[in-house]
């Protein structure tokens, strides 16, 4: 039975290493946390213009789709995620990216 989810997009900047960001970019399908009102949450990141395997550098700004669990989407995010909103990516306590949603 596949995944159930709920997709948003997001412009996406990976910040670089002297900006505190990852030392290596990330592919598609990269889970970082979903940083937004002082919690994190799973949000499964993929980049459809980047071609497949491709890794994304940071410092670089993406078009990205984040994926949320359906039944979580349902419970939290369907009326707090908004579209102009901004938004962290963390690893942990540490901020490796920086985005704005651009479609719910």
């Amino acid at each position: 039975m596949p995944f159930a989810c709920h997709e948003i997009e997001a412009e996406i900047r990976y910040l670089t290493t002297d900006e505190g960001g990852r030392r290596r970019g990330v592919f598609s399908g990269y889970r970082g946390q979903f940083h937004y009102d002082g919690d994190d949450f799973d949000g499964f990141q993929f980049f459809p213009d980047a071609a497949e395997g491709e890794m994304i550098e940071p410092g670089t700004t993406v078009r990205a789709l984040v994926r949320f669990d359906k039944q979580r989407w349902d419970q939290i995010h369907v009326h707090a995620i908004t579209v102009g909103m901004p938004f962290l990516i963390r690893e942990g306590s540490r901020t490796v990216g920086q985005g704005t949603v651009t479609r719910v």
